[in-house]
């Protein structure tokens, strides 16, 4: 042991027991002297081990008390990268409560409340949520944000983690988190992608075990899609093999490509090569290469032309995700539209506003220098058409326009086209509201400060103008008797939102107001047994309140209900889209949404219906519909629901002009 080292050492160890001798009126100080030196002792490897032996012994002498790490027990795995995003001294703490954490895993000590077990899980789980720190591969808004200081300590934190617990546990999380961000269809890939790449260089994935099995699939998905693919690795040496293959061999790749992509929802730049090779010299493949439904085949057979020119020019090896998008557009019939043919005819052509196509091209990981801003622009439309669901708000709050996005590219598709164009050339874009044209350009910021641009690219051009005027409508809304959400809704996504309106919490008073009511008319617009057994027609842009698991009131959310329908056990759920990027939260008292095994289809979430009514608190109904069954509601039924309510975020209210209904 160097000098120096000790010398550390021991000033740690005396500022330890300073801090175990002090007064309630010094104790605070005492701890900030101490996290200082827990700070510095994180910068080496011989500092953690250190910290990891006395660990518990800091715990025990209450250096967690006060603070969110107070109870080992309740701690969240997903807040941990934040915490350390944060900087010291956050990170210091989330530094010795990993160690602790770590101590409690590996039996060397024992936790009253929290068993070695669930240590382990929730150690695997804070590694599968911050891959990034474990495997020393930050992503460009983490090195932006952290210094190079609270980056080595992240580093070294799971460095030390990793050498020091079973990984095997890890290796199981991360092949479900493959499985389950895939499943949710997202337009943006790049997570999945980055997950597998990982899974394939650090873990061995050729044994025989479920996980192994499954994992391959989509290593293969995006590294080796085919025969062809595995045996001719790389661009030059595959497009060798196409000229030279037969017309089995070319059937047999398409086959391959095609079943590997809807399996996955992921697509290999080999997929690329092949699909502008076949296009051109054997289109009878293209269907087989798309892996089309008979209504995509039909779709492909009228409109082949159109589709070739598509192909021809936006497909290539880094534009290649956007052949799934062109697959569930030929499924879904969307060439058939008229209008929809002339604005992709229209967005061909047009010049791109250099402003947008620098926020085109940021948004983007390692751009292609041969590929153009236009070529990435039609690519990632055809995404969005083809896969609405997909639609996420990155890691700004601009859940309105991912869910406006989402919107119009299932109902109005010519008109986000429309939309596209417009922003793309201009950089402005002019909504109407209440007799007025709003002018993006012309308005104050909206809700978000600084862009994110981990967006696709759709989002990246239209978000900065639609959040500006979806701002502006709601401060022209703002002093009404009523939330403003319910003229900016209908002003902002179209004529389909129902002009009813229903809010149970009180904006001019911050309180919740007759939450009997406002729920019986919930159940009465969306519950089949009380609203004749109609079905939803369009999404209902639906307000709720986000909560942690343990159930607090964390902020305003702004999602689509698509549907309510019973799974084939017969539990009623609602079906909705999540703007989040990611579907599947915990929001306390056992409200878990899920995105897969429930009845979803890919890219929504879904909860039982009680769930979901339990945090909603703003929604568009149709005020002739609802009359009739308001007072069937069972009691029970609403007294559950607000139960649920006000034991979570209703503590954060007042509730007024009302009684419990129990």
């Amino acid at each position: 042991m160097g000098l120096t080292t000790e010398k550390v050492f021991n000033n740690f160890d005396q500022s330890l027991q300073e801090f175990i001798d002090s007064g309630a009126l010094t104790k605070k100080e005492k701890a900030t002297k101490l996290a200082s030196h827990i700070d510095i002792l994180s910068l080496t490897r011989s500092g953690l081990a250190y910290l990891y032996h006395k660990s518990v012994e800091l715990e025990k002498a209450g250096f967690f008390q006060g603070t969110s790490w107070n109870d080992p027990d309740k701690l969240v795995p997903f807040l941990v990268k934040g915490t350390l995003k944060y900087g010291h001294p956050s990170s210091s703490f989330e530094t010795l409560s990993e160690l602790r954490m770590l101590r409690y895993a590996n039996g060397e000590d024992v936790h009253e409340l929290l068993s070695a077990e669930d240590a382990q899980s929730f150690l695997e789980e804070v590694i599968v949520h911050n891959l990034e720190f474990a495997l020393r591969e930050p992503n460009e808004e983490t090195r932006v944000r952290m210094s190079d200081r609270e980056l080595k300590k992240a580093f070294n934190l799971f460095g030390f983690i990793m050498s020091e617990m079973d990984l095997n546990g890890v290796y199981g999380k991360l092949v479900d988190e493959v499985q389950m961000v895939c499943e949710q269809r997202p337009i943006r890939t790049q997570k999945a992608r980055e997950l597998i790449s990982l899974v394939n260089r650090r873990f061995d994935t050729s044994g025989t075990t479920k996980k192994d099995k499954a994992i391959r699939i989509y290593i293969d998905a995006l590294f080796a899609p085919s025969e062809g693919a595995k045996l001719h690795e790389g661009k030059e040496a595959y497009l060798e093999f196409l000229d030279q293959a037969s017309e089995t061999e070319l059937a047999s790749e398409s086959l391959s490509m095609g079943e590997y992509m809807n399996a996955t929802g992921l697509v290999s730049g080999y997929h690329a090569l092949i699909l502008r090779f076949i296009v051109e010299k054997n289109p009878n493949l293209v269907p087989i290469c798309l892996d089309l439904n008979d209504r995509g085949i039909a779709e492909w057979e009228k409109f082949h032309e159109m589709v070739s020119n598509l192909i021809l020019e936006t497909v290539s090896w880094d534009n290649c995700q956007c052949i799934y998008g062109l697959a569930r557009m030929l499924g879904k019939n969307l060439f058939s539209r008229r209008a929809v043919r002339i604005g992709l005819e229209n967005l061909r052509r047009i010049k791109i506003n250099p402003q947008v196509e620098k926020r085109i091209m940021k948004s983007l990981t390692n751009p292609d220098a041969e590929i153009t801003a236009l070529q990435y622009l039609i690519g990632g439309t055809i995404k969005v058409l083809g896969q609405p669901l997909g639609v996420g708000q990155g890691n700004n709050p601009t859940c309105q326009s991912a869910r406006g996005i989402s919107m119009w590219s299932q109902h109005s598709p010519a008109k986000l086209i429309d939309m596209i164009i417009t922003v793309s050339t201009q950089n402005n874009l002019i909504m109407r509201f209440e007799n007025q044209n709003l002018v993006s350009n012309n308005l104050l910021k909206g809700l978000v400060d600084q862009l994110d641009y981990n967006l696709d690219v759709v989002s990246v051009v239209l978000v900065p103008h639609l959040d500006k005027i979806y701002n502006e409508m709601m401060r022209l809304s703002a002093g009404r008797l009523d939330d403003p959400h319910k003229w900016v809704n209908p002003a902002m996504y179209g004529q389909w939102i129902q002009v009813g309106f229903a809010s149970c919490y009180d904006y001019l008073s911050n309180s919740i107001m007759d939450y009997p009511g406002y729920l019986r008319i919930f159940y009465g617009a969306f519950h089949p047994n009380y609203n004749g057994n109609q079905q939803m027609v369009y999404p209902n842009p639906v307000g709720i309140f986000i909560t942690s698991n343990k159930g607090d009131m964390i902020g305003f959310h702004a999602v689509s209900l698509l549907r309510v329908d019973e799974t084939k056990t017969g539990e009623l759920r609602a079906y909705f889209l999540n703007p989040n990027n990611e579907g599947r939260q915990d929001w306390g008292q056992g409200i878990k949404p899920s995105v897969h095994g429930q009845g979803e289809k890919q890219g929504e979430s879904s909860l039982p219906f009680h769930h979901f009514a339990a945090r909603v608190y703003a929604f568009h109904y149709s005020t002739l519909d609802v009359r009739n069954k308001l007072n069937e509601v069972p009691q029970e039924e609403l007294i559950m629901v607000e139960k649920m309510a006000r034991e979570s975020w209703g503590k954060s209210y007042v509730w007024n002009q009302q009684t419990k209904l129990w």
